[in-house]
């Protein structure tokens, strides 16, 4: 039982490690958002098709309302995908990362909009610390800033990113975790296709990179992350990946000697312990 345990809490830090890796990458690919994002889910769909297929797991789907709730789900990702990509290019990774994870407590403030779920006072309060953290993040509130745009940006992708949770919430109660990405990965893919910048094949560099985000970051990362929801509460999960901008601005000073400055630590910082007090709120209940 012990065991099982630790392989599980392995997989989770595992699946965020993984998933950090997309902001360096986001920064270090030379391409357009769009771009990226495109051949990361066109990749990342074929490794999620062969491994649907090497264990024999049925990738048909029998109820129009799945159908529709996957296709919806596909769309929030890779909005929110491509919004991530230029808050990353905007700014840089810690500002990314961090205005991104405003979304723990977003999807707090979304789920009674979508559940018989109550408003909680205690969800406003955390929000306006979160506006606060993000206030710190913004070097200055001008939005001829590109730091600020970033900011703005990966809050757009942070609201776009919960709203894909809460659907794939839904879909796991059908599904099994690659089956679900599967079939977000195919959606983005054609949601993205017309927005494509004609620039030919990646350089060979650059595709090494892709495939290793199409991999390892998307296909094994997100599917050990949307799987651990069957393993932990959702608010266990949400403290556990409570490390992610950590590890992302750690990932973003080792390989693209990106430095943060003190008011990125106060503002992460205010956001990381909003996210925390949300998740142990949740736990409580």
């Amino acid at each position: 039982m012990i065991n099982s345990h630790l392989k599980n809490i392995f997989e989770v830090n595992l699946s965020i490690l993984f998933i950090c890796s997309s902001g360096v990458l986001g920064r270090s690919i030379n391409l357009p958002p769009e771009n990226i994002i495109w051949w990361r889910c066109f990749l990342g769909a074929i490794f999620l098709g062969i491994y649907c297929w090497y264990k024999k797991d049925s990738l048909k789907i029998t109820s129009k309302k799945d159908a529709i709730s996957l296709f919806t789900s596909g769309l929030f990702l890779g909005a929110h995908w491509v919004t991530y990509f230029y808050a990353l290019q905007l700014s840089n990774v810690a500002l990314g990362m961090l205005s991104l994870f405003t979304y723990p407590v977003i999807t707090a403030v979304l789920e009674p909009l979508f559940f018989n779920i109550r408003f909680n006072k205690n969800h406003i309060i955390l929000s306006g610390l979160v506006m606060v953290g993000i206030y710190f993040l913004t070097p200055e509130m001008d939005f001829e800033n590109e730091n600020t745009k970033g900011i703005i940006v990966g809050v757009i992708s942070a609201i776009l990113f919960a709203l894909r949770n809460i659907l794939t919430k839904r879909n796991l109660h059908h599904f099994k975790a690659p089956k679900v990405m599967f079939y977000q990965m195919l959606v983005a893919v054609l949601f993205i296709a017309p927005l494509l910048h004609g620039e030919g094949l990646p350089k060979v560099n650059d595709m090494g990179k892709l495939l290793f985000l199409g991999l390892f970051t998307t296909a094994i990362g997100h599917s050990l992350f949307v799987n651990s929801f069957k393993n932990f509460s959702i608010s266990t999960v949400s403290i556990i990946s409570s490390m992610s901008p950590i590890y992302g601005i750690i990932l973003g000073m080792i390989f693209l000697q990106e430095i943060p400055g003190g008011n990125t630590v106060i503002g992460g910082v205010l956001i990381l312990v909003t996210v925390i007090i949300e998740s142990i709120q949740s736990r409580n209940k």
